[in-house]
């Protein structure tokens, strides 16, 4: 499950949160509720980690259809559509591989009967003619995008149950769902997500959990994800983030097959001044794909699903990510960076512009050898600036990775592919995206996700709760 964020200013203390006029009102300090049930109809939202997305040792990853991750099955998909034969995936759950986060939720959104988007070919107003003033503005960029220091926000406690109705399913997950709701105190929307505990103590996701509250209490940026708050019953974890209307990157992907120069560069910038903000603040982010890309009512990105972010002011040993985004040093069992993220931008940016990821292979052993062997073969129509960009970032060599040298994240962006950004403008969302989710309402509208079947197991429960002391910070 993922959730959502906006706004500019990020540092706020407990007290300037609470009278935030987006906040949800806080009225409850208590977490026992009576037994409240959720009741509607609902779309694909965002999903928790349905399964840890850790990657075992590389001599021993299974092969074989049992370990066909659903990111192989869209890149085959892929490969139809340019022979002109393309037949809608037919898999389900129980295809899905344990460890990869591809959900069958994302196909099914591919068979909808939405229209396929019209992608423009230009996208001159999110860059600026001048050339020459790029450099000018990457430094007010990064200075209005990295904002001031972390301050952590109080969030343990602000709401209960009782402060929201339940309207809609709009994801599910291994370890619960993701449900919108409306505040019964400011009538505004929001995403709860909610995980049950026993799931994540099974799955073995307890750091992860933790690790994901720790850092969205942290975090505020106009292009990652908000959380409000978090509250707790005998068998459930609940937070409270921003509803995101505009549906997953990955499913405007998919329909478009692959998106022009110009709009993969615009989704690329965004994305590299959203980690940028969180490497400057020593977070590790970890888990960067297009399903984790979710789209304003204005079309801006927000970086969502922070359970694999970490602190890591130097180096970590942690294998973990999504199979085609993993970097080779993590595949190799070695400790890594940083510059793990610039890797995964250097292959979103490819599967953006060539509609598939540059390591695929159906064999996940012989996709880890793929990306240990590090070549990558670039389709003709690769502007020649992008393939340049794309090398600078897919080279396993980290003495000459962009993003992990002496100027930092400064290289990606000072790079000829952006040359035409105005990363002022773009930091502060002074920018038209290429393109804008066609909304049907007013705030609340989700039809641009799945459709889910309603748990009707109650929430609110009071009772023995053994796994309480795991989550403290709840």
């Amino acid at each position: 499950m993922k959730a959502f964020a906006s706004k500019l200013k990020r540092s706020k203390s407990a007290t300037q949160i609470a009278k935030d006029p987006q906040a949800p009102t806080q009225q409850h300090q208590n977490y026992d509720q009576p037994g409240y049930t959720a009741q509607a109809a609902g779309n694909h939202y965002t999903h928790e980690k349905e399964v840890p997305r850790s990657m075992p040792p590389l001599a021993k990853t299974p092969t074989g259809s049992s370990a066909q991750s659903q990111h192989h099955q869209q890149h085959q998909q892929h490969q139809q559509q340019q022979q002109g034969g393309y037949s809608p995936p037919t898999s389900d759950m129980d295809r899905m591989m344990v460890d990869d986060a591809r959900s069958t939720q994302q196909a099914a959104s591919m068979r909808s009967n939405q229209s396929t988007p019209t992608m423009p070919t230009s996208h001159t107003m999110a860059y600026e003619q001048e050339l020459p003033l790029n450099k000018q503005t990457i430094q007010s960029g990064l200075s209005v995008s990295r904002g001031p220091a972390l301050v952590a926000r109080e969030t343990r406690g602000k709401y209960t149950l009782a402060d929201f109705q339940i309207q809609r399913t709009l994801g599910t997950g291994s370890f619960g769902r993701v449900h919108l709701v409306q505040s019964r105190h400011n009538s505004r929307f929001y995403a709860i997500k909610v995980l049950k505990k026993q799931q994540v103590v099974k799955m073995k996701q307890i750091e992860h959990t933790n690790d994901e509250r720790s850092m969205l209490r942290k975090v505020k940026h106009p292009f990652t994800i908000t959380l409000w708050g978090t509250f707790f019953d005998s068998k459930n974890l609940y937070m409270v983030m921003d509803f995101i209307e505009g549906g997953e990157l990955f499913s405007l992907l998919r329909k478009s097959h692959r998106f022009p120069n110009p709009v993969a560069k615009f989704y690329a910038a965004e994305v590299c001044l959203a980690l940028d903000y969180l490497h400057h603040n020593d977070i590790i982010y970890r888990d960067l794909k297009p399903e984790n890309l979710l789209l304003d009512r204005h079309g801006h990105i927000k970086i969502t699903d922070f359970g694999f972010a970490k602190e890591v002011p130097d180096i970590t040993w942690t294998l973990c990510g999504t199979p085609d985004y993993l970097a080779p040093e993590v595949v190799a069992s070695k400790g890594y960076n940083k510059s793990v993220d610039w890797w995964s931008l250097g292959i979103l940016t490819y599967e953006m512009l060539a509609g598939h990821p540059p390591f695929y292979d159906p064999n996940p052993m012989k996709l880890y050898e793929n990306i240990l062997a590090g070549h990558v073969r670039y389709p003709s129509y690769f502007e020649p600036a992008a393939k340049d960009f794309l090398q600078k970032l897919l080279t396993a060599d980290l003495t000459k990775r962009y993003g992990n040298l002496r100027n930092g994240s400064r290289d990606i962006m000072e790079h000829a592919w952006f040359s035409e950004v105005n990363w002022e403008r773009l930091a502060r969302r002074d920018i038209e995206p290429p393109y804008t989710p066609p909304l049907k309402g007013a705030a609340g509208d989700a039809h641009l996700f799945d459709v889910y079947s309603e748990d009707q197991e109650p929430y609110g429960q009071q009772g023995p709760d053994p796994y309480g002391h795991l989550f403290p910070a709840f």
